[in-house]
């Protein structure tokens, strides 16, 4: 059991207090209104808990976030617990299920509709309405990302966007040079440039990209996920995994098994490919793992101009059961509108939400400086689209996808197989 940032493990429940206290709340200086689920209140200071997942170098900037916010905000504390990301999950359902979420918690878009389902999300816009959130200052719409049926369940604190990570030495010696705009024909010709030059696969495969498979059914007037399901066809999906085994095949994409190999270390960084989808923020992985320079090229598009593309984005959502809505609407508040923030987090969460906070922080680095950029740019080739929230169930089949997929890759499965089985257990997490 992870302990608070005071170090205490535990608390005591609500009756025990009573008992201790000879069964006066006004011993305690305790109101009802102090007494809520996970947290209290104690001579005017209310508790909240925050939970989020990451990594430790993530939990260390939060924490000094936290420590901000408490010196300007000294009536709230912030109890803290974070997890890796599939802990995460696992702990916020047992929670959330048992009726003691965090007051606040990172989240994510493939969770808005599923946990709203289920009774979980804070309206936040009656905060907002109150005063204590402020949706005004938020770039290229990002305010509107945590929107579900006209209600506030998610404020985002950085945004992402999927791209081209590639290995500019490579494209630079077969002589490639992605523009805005360029084909799916155009990239698959560049790939097999690269193949016969370079003798290297041109990218790591798309069998179980799924955000960029979502990008390419949005640039045919379709997507991934609607609101209550999948929005293709399994006839879309057989063309889509045929062409990816069709590239393993020609060598344009890596071998499969050999970038299962090297995993945790991604193919681009093994030199197995000169590309690879992800998201942009993800970059500076790359720099950390491989031994070259990478950089960031658009997306391919069907038509030369739509690429399909929305910023995504973590955001923070707060508990409906929580005691201190004020409260946590303030810390929200603070945690993606201060300055000083943005300077303590960087871009470890994305590039900052907020006019604010994307100003206060001008990255020196030239990894951070070309993911400004490319955000940018997106902007004002005025590309992006909205996202439909995700439906209850999309965190279930987006794994089924990404396992399936993988299980094909390596010859596990067929292609007709593999879109079966995927459907079979998409119809069981959307209860069609």
């Amino acid at each position: 059991m992870r302990t608070n940032r005071t170090g205490i493990q535990g608390t005591v429940d609500r009756r025990g207090l009573l008992k201790l206290a000879g069964g006066s709340m006004a011993a305690l200086g305790l109101t009802a209104a102090g007494c809520g689920t996970g947290s209290g209140s104690d001579g005017g200071t209310v508790t909240i808990r925050y939970a989020w997942w990451g990594s430790d170098d993530r939990a260390k900037r939060i924490n000094q976030s936290i420590a901000l916010f408490e010196k300007k905000f000294p009536k709230i504390k912030v109890k803290t617990d974070f997890q890796p990301y599939l802990d995460f999950w696992k702990k916020f359902n047992t929670q959330a299920s048992g009726g003691n979420p965090p007051d606040v918690f990172q989240n994510a878009i493939g969770f808005l509709r599923k946990y709203d389902a289920k009774n979980v999300l804070l309206d936040l816009k009656e905060q907002a309405d109150a005063g204590h959130l402020q949706l005004e200052g938020f770039r290229a719409g990002l305010e509107k990302f945590g929107e579900v049926d006209g209600r506030l369940l998610g404020v985002p604190v950085g945004s992402n966007s999927m791209a081209l990570v590639v290995d500019q030495a490579v494209y630079r010696k077969a002589g490639i040079t992605p523009r805005p705009g360029w084909t799916w024909d155009e990239f698959h010709a560049a790939l097999a440039k690269i193949r016969d030059n370079q003798g290297r696969a041109g990218d790591s495969g798309m069998y179980g990209v799924m955000y960029l498979y979502d990008l390419y059914l949005r640039q045919h007037g379709k997507a991934f996920f609607t609101a209550r399901g999948l929005g293709f066809t399994e006839a879309d999906l057989t063309d889509w995994w045929t062409k990816a085994f069709t590239g393993v095949r020609s060598g344009i994409y890596a071998d499969p098994k050999k970038v299962s190999q090297v995993k945790p270390k991604s193919a681009l960084a093994a030199e197995l490919a000169a590309s690879e989808f992800t998201w942009d923020n993800f970059t500076i992985r790359y720099t950390s793992e491989g031994k070259s320079e990478y950089g960031l090229a658009p997306i391919p598009t069907t038509d030369g101009k739509r690429t399909g593309q929305y910023l995504g984005s973590l955001m923070l959502s707060g508990s409906k059961r929580t005691k201190h809505p004020k409260e946590v609407a303030q810390f929200i508040n603070f945690m993606v509108h201060d300055p000083e923030v943005a300077k303590i987090m960087g871009y470890d969460r994305g590039v900052p939400a907020t006019t604010a906070q994307y100003e206060a922080f001008k990255p020196t680095d030239p990894v951070n400086q070309q993911i400004a950029a490319y955000e940018q740019g997106l902007v004002d080739r005025g590309v992006l689209e909205p996202i439909t929230p995700h439906p209850a169930g999309a965190d279930v089949a987006e794994a089924a996808f990404l396992r399936i997929a993988e299980e094909m890759a390596l010859g596990e499965r067929t292609v007709a197989e593999a879109v079966g089985q995927f459907f079979s257990e998409s119809k069981t997490a959307f209860g069609a």
